[in-house]
């Protein structure tokens, strides 16, 4: 059965051709495992790609590759598929499927760990957490290490350790012509720059060396749940306390609803709340002065603050965010003076869904003290990074959540140097990029982008186009 894709037609023998040079699989339109294999973890993506082919390892990586530039198909790369703008996944194109790759070796005595792209945070965390090591992670555990890493990375060590790109030593990358090369200090040292927070501009990461760091196995986490009528005090408390707090402690407030659960008492369910949110990666019992005052904001509905294993602070919000929903993010950049804070309160009290929420990040510590053009993550002064999200269980009445988002967005962004973060970017646009990548900063990027993809076969993503595509 030929197959249409979006430049043309696939005959069987081209396919078959294909699937020979494999150790993985090719999956097709008609396959019994095709819905499966096309699905994608935010359903406001519902795309139907030519091919995926799943790849055993990297020299399938480099077959798919040179059949999607033979012929002229559209790429897309997917790691956890967790990609909020649905970069991972196209029509009628290519979607070369890392997930399969998913080895991992760790060297305890040098600290470092080499993953294969394929990793989800769970599955990293389990091979370094064996040895009481981590890096900085996603804050949901089915979030693929690729991805988040080449955006930048921030997680619950991010003030203690920095963002998972600035914990990147080396990577192997399968670039647009097919070579395999490693990208570090020494070798490819653009692209190693480039990678840090360029996005997947640049070629199809195959592993990731990271350096770790001694973490838990036990930490002092979790959450505080505060109600609507103590929200300003709460979060200007918040944002005051964050000025002197030790690196060890990252923290984050939520502006949400509370959720049927057994641990918050009934009258709070479905009610709009202020959830503190923290992990102290150090001495539990030194975390326990640290995180005090947070308790001391107001007077909690719920305080679930205490000594549990870090992989359970990593897995902590996974009930909140299965696969399946329909969902859009947009970031910014901002100081946390008491008028953001009142922005962010007053499109709080007009969230369209109970799962449409404000995250404020806090930055600083680590993160802050890497020189700003040591990465192409060049946004480093302290602050905090909103979050804003929409989300829908089933898709309805999507495009009214996501217009509340991007307004909320641009309302609190007015209080920030309008820059974003791309992996909470679910917008594909050229401002989007140059807010994310200002001046300098995307011309360096540029010229990376010439080196190492100079037909933008890579442009499902926060797209950095080649200057022969400008």
């Amino acid at each position: 059965m030929s197959i249409d894709t979006a430049q043309g037609v696939l005959g069987d023998a081209t396919i078959a051709e294909l699937q020979a040079g494999l150790r993985g699989t090719v999956v097709r339109p008609g396959d019994a495992d095709y819905d499966e294999a096309r699905a994608v973890w935010n359903a406001a993506h519902d795309k139907r790609p030519a091919l995926v082919v799943r790849c055993a390892g990297t020299a399938d990586v480099i077959r798919a590759v040179e059949f999607a530039r033979s012929q002229d198909l559209l790429v897309a790369v997917r790691g956890g598929a967790h990609s909020i703008a649905g970069f991972s996944t196209c029509d009628g194109g290519i979607v070369i499927d890392l997930s399969p790759m998913k080895g991992a070796v760790v060297d305890p005595v040098r600290r470092r760990v080499v993953a294969q792209a394929g990793m989800t945070w769970g599955d990293l965390d389990h091979e370094t957490q064996a040895f009481g090591l981590a890096v900085t992670g996603g804050l949901v555990s089915s979030t693929g290490i690729s991805g988040f890493t080449l955006g930048g990375g921030v997680g619950w060590l991010v003030r203690r350790h920095g963002l998972a790109s600035d914990n990147l030593t080396a990577a192997e990358v399968v670039t647009a012509d097919g070579r395999v090369v490693r990208a570090d200090a020494e070798q490819n040292s653009e692209l190693f720059w480039a990678l840090r927070g360029g996005g997947g501009n640049f070629g199809v990461v195959t592993s990731l060396e990271y350096r770790l760091h001694p973490v838990g196995p036990q930490i002092l986490g979790g959450l505080i749940f505060y109600p609507l009528d103590q929200a300003r005090q709460v979060v200007t408390g918040w944002r005051d306390l964050t000025r002197s707090m030790p690196d060890e402690l990252t923290t984050m407030a939520v502006l949400t609803t509370a959720p049927p659960v057994p641990f918050l008492p009934p009258e709070a369910h479905g009610s709009r709340v202020v959830v503190l949110a923290g992990c102290y990666a150090g001495d539990p019992a030194a975390g326990e002065a640290a995180v005090g005052p947070l308790r001391t904001l107001g007077t909690p509905i719920a305080d679930l603050m205490g000594p549990m294993p870090y992989t359970g602070m990593q897995s902590l919000l996974d009930p909140m965010w299965t696969p399946g929903a329909h969902n859009y993010f947009t970031s910014a950049f901002v100081e946390p003076s008491d008028d953001a804070l009142d922005a962010v309160l007053r499109h709080h009290l007009t969230t369209p869904t109970p799962f449409s929420e404000v995250h404020l990040h806090q930055l600083g510590g680590a993160f802050a003290r890497v020189p700003a053009e040591a990465t192409a993550f060049s946004r480093r002064s302290p602050g905090v990074l909103c979050n804003v999200i929409a989300r829908s269980p089933d898709g309805a009445d999507f495009d009214a959540h996501v217009a509340w988002a991007r307004e909320t967005r641009e309302d609190i962004a007015r209080h920030g140097d309008g820059s974003m973060y791309v992996n909470f970017t679910g917008d594909a646009a050229e401002d989007r990029v140059r807010a994310s990548y200002p001046g300098a900063v995307h011309e360096r990027l540029v010229r990376v982008k010439d080196a190492y993809d100079p037909t933008n076969l890579f442009r499902l993503n926060q797209n950095i186009r080649p200057s022969t595509a400008a």
